[in-house]
């Protein structure tokens, strides 16, 4: 039993100040600072975010809201951009980003979860993720915002990018923009329309909002002639990364790519070494060299090697694999540029070792 509640918990961050300095100085130990306030509450901590869960609801047949109430570390954060959830399994700590598709200044948030067959860490927090439980969170990245002009706007959603443009519309439109809004959302089948009930609800409470459904499962692909019929001058877009890829290149040719902004959520196309060779790991940290390949990101080396390196989304995008290169030349396994400058971050899930390597793992 905490023995104080959540929502004073949350009050209390500022006043840890103090004692964030002191352990920044080396005159404390964060964890042992930690270990303590969490005697206040399981939740209490000097800088990690946790979360208590509050609420779960289905939002579609293979989606699964969740609604989370923060401690006080979750400072900034704002809907459409992506958070990590760390659960342990087995004893290894994995973790993934989900869009915020809401942030309330009392601490509470929503993410939306697809379940994905054959997913290690979605499968298992939509069957076992229990209200009441607490789970741990990085810090929010990402830079995806609504249009700063009051101008039509155009919403472009498969799948589960459906979760970062519901973020930024329900606060737009909550905020009273008046300018026209259209959100496509492309599915496979209907069961899949996430948030169908809710986004049906705002179109009629705003007359300046219009939602559609395209069905790919039915032969209802995103056309170029659909895509030059639907208006907007402003363009965010997120999906599969082939739906990206169209969407963009459609409104670039249409001469409409001037104010636009895309994500995807699919790893970038692995660009191959045509010279594939043997090369040496070392990883300083832990005092170990092995025999590499320089096909492989330095990621699943590493973890092939027994190393559990922090990491997140394995595309590159959410910096938490980010680690030092020491000494040797990687490859970025997106764009095929060479990096080789001592002492600089690299991201491991996408660098490969051009030849022999030593980072600081």
């Amino acid at each position: 039993m905490p023995l104080i509640p959540l929502s004073l918990a949350r009050r209390l961050s500022p006043a840890l100040q103090p004692l964030r300095r002191l352990c920044a100085g080396g005159w404390l130990r964060e964890a042992d600072v930690d270990l303590c306030l969490r005697l206040l509450h399981p939740a209490l901590r000097l800088n990690r975010v946790y979360a208590r869960v509050e609420s779960r609801r289905w939002v579609a047949d293979d989606m699964l809201a969740i609604q989370l109430r923060c401690n006080g570390n979750a400072r900034g954060w704002r809907a459409g951009q992506h958070v990590q959830l760390y659960l342990q399994q087995d004893g290894v700590r994995h973790g993934r980003s989900y869009s915020l598709t809401s942030v309330a200044a009392d601490g509470r948030i929503e993410v939306a979860i697809k379940r994905q067959p054959g997913g290690r860490l979605s499968n298992l927090l939509l069957d076992n993720l229990a209200v009441g439980q607490l789970i741990e969170l990085g810090q929010a990245f990402g830079d995806f915002a609504w249009p700063q002009e009051p101008r039509a706007v155009l919403l472009l959603a498969a799948g589960s990018g459906i979760t970062p443009l519901l973020g930024l519309l329900r606060e737009a439109l909550a905020r009273g923009f008046s300018a026209p809004v259209t959100l496509l959302h492309q599915v496979r089948h209907r069961g899949q329309q996430a948030f169908a009930e809710e986004l049906q609800a705002l179109a009629a409470r705003h007359a300046n909002f219009q939602v559609q459904w395209a069905f790919s499962g039915e032969g209802e692909r995103l056309s170029a002639e659909r895509l030059a019929a639907l208006p907007g001058e402003h363009v965010r877009v997120c999906g599969p990364r082939g739906f990206v890829e169209q969407a963009c290149g459609g409104l670039h040719d249409a001469g409409r790519g001037g104010s636009l902004q895309s994500e995807s959520f699919s790893p970038l196309p692995v660009l191959a070494d045509a010279q594939a060779r043997a090369i040496r790991l070392s990883f300083a940290r832990s005092q170990q060299q092995v025999s590499g390949s320089s096909t492989a990101s330095l990621l699943e080396q590493a973890e092939a090697a027994g190393l559990r390196p922090a990491h997140g989304c394995r595309q590159g995008i959410c910096t938490s694999c980010t680690c030092l290169l020491l000494a040797g030349t990687v490859r970025d396994l997106r764009s095929g540029a060479l990096f080789a400058e001592p002492n600089q971050p690299i991201r491991l899930c996408v660098s490969a070792p051009h030849g022999d390597v030593e980072i600081d793992l």
